[in-house]
This record gives C-alpha cells, sequence and structure tokens, in this order.
C-alpha cells in the first residue's frame, strides 16, 4: 500500500513549519498516519548537513557547487533511509522542502545550471515526486520580517533581497509550468485561514491515498 508525499515548499518566514504541525494534528484526528519531516536534515547525517549548509562562515564560505552537492547528498539519504520506507508503510509524509526548493534557490537564487540541478535530483530522488505540493506565497519583505523576528538568520536567510525575490520568481513559474502538482496558497492570510484552505487542498485531493479525509 503505497503512501503520499506532501510537500510544503516557499520563501523563508511563508510558515511551513506551522503549518505542517496543524496539517499533521488534522490528519491525525482523521486516523491517518503521518510522518513530519524536513530537507535538509531528516536524517542523522542530514543534520549534520544542514548544519554545515545553514550556519555563517565569513572567512569559509561554501561555494555554490558544493552547497548544491551537499543538498542533493542529503536528498538521497533522506530518500533511501526515511521517504521510501514511510511510503511502503502507506503512511501520509509531510515534508519541509523537496526538490522544488532546490530548482527555486540554486537554480533561479544562484543561477547555477538548470540541467545539472535536474540530473542531481533525479539521481537523489530516483525519480520519486511529490503527490502534492503546497507552496504558501508571501511576499519576501513579510517572510524576513517574521525570520527577523524569531531568531538569528542562518547563512540563507541572511543573504541580500535580491537573492530571495529570485527565488520567489522561482517558485512563481514553477506552480505555472507544473499546476497538477504545485497548488498556490496566500500565506499571507491568517494562520487560521491558511491551515483551513490546506484541508481544502487535501480534502479536494483525497483519497489520493488509503484514507478519505471528509
Amino acid at each position: 500500500m503505497k503512501g503520499n508525499l506532501i510537500v510544503f515548499e516557499g520563501v523563508e518566514g511563508c510558515g511551513k513549519t506551522t503549518q505542517m504541525q496543524l496539517c499533521s494534528q488534522w490528519l491525525n484526528s482523521r486516523g491517518v498516519s503521518v510522518v513530519l519531516t524536513r530537507e535538509p536534515g531528516g536524517t542523522e547525517l542530514g543534520k549534520d548537513l544542514r548544519r554545515l549548509l545553514l550556519e555563517k562562515s565569513e572567512d569559509k564560505p561554501v561555494s555554490e557547487i558544493t552547497e548544491l552537492l551537499l543538498y542533493a547528498a542529503d536528498r538521497a539519504q533522506h530518500i533511501e533511509q526515511e521517504i521510501k520506507p514511510s511510503l511502503a508503510e502507506g503512511k501520509y509524509i509531510l515534508c519541509d522542502r523537496y526538490t522544488d526548493s532546490t530548482i527555486a534557490y540554486q537554480g533561479y537564487g544562484r543561477g547555477l545550471d538548470m540541467s545539472l540541478i535536474k540530473q542531481l535530483n533525479d539521481i537523489a530522488t530516483g525519480g520519486l515526486e511529490s503527490d502534492l505540493t503546497i507552496w504558501l506565497d508571501v511576499d519576501v519583505e513579510v517572510g524576513l520580517a517574521r525570520k527577523k523576528g524569531q531568531s538569528k538568520l542562518d547563512r540563507i536567510e541572511a543573504e541580500k533581497i535580491d537573492f530571495h525575490h529570485r527565488v520567489q520568481q522561482g517558485y512563481t513559474e514553477l506552480a505555472v509550468n507544473y499546476p497538477d502538482r504545485i497548488v498556490r496558497v496566500d500565506g499571507s492570510l491568517s494562520q487560521e485561514l491558511v491551515h483551513k484552505k490546506i484541508q481544502e487542498i487535501l480534502i479536494r485531493n483525497a483519497p489520493f491515498g488509503r484514507a478519505s479525509l471528509t
């Protein structure tokens, strides 16, 4: 019995973590077995890679290609160790970031070669795509203001504003190019309204797995 991979995407401060927690609680209340995970950092190896990727180091910056390869390594381990086994058990996986993040951040944001990114994504995932991707769309300035109010910015969050605008453009174009997979949700709405819209999206797409959500 195959499970479902539901990915949450968006720029920094879009509200992914909060909405994933609310979605998990809602699915659990309907008897759905849920796994919460993230990229990078969804495995023990991934936690070390996450630290390397997100910690700021002024004197020893991470090169753009190194960054891309580390994200691919994290994803490959994540797929084999966590995602594939959970899907085989018929679980709903709620994943904070997946392949679209690499396209948006390293492709649009960094300007790296899209064909190389596609090749690495294909190698890391073995061609496994999300069943559904929820894009929480919020203005870059709004999202970064939220992050600055919460904690110290990590290496990616601290990038220049132009970088974040390019990332946002990446998500916008991805949503246009893959409308059957990516669903936009207005992330500027209240927490409650965003959660309600995500519920409606899941109900509309269910049962794409083993459980009816109505």
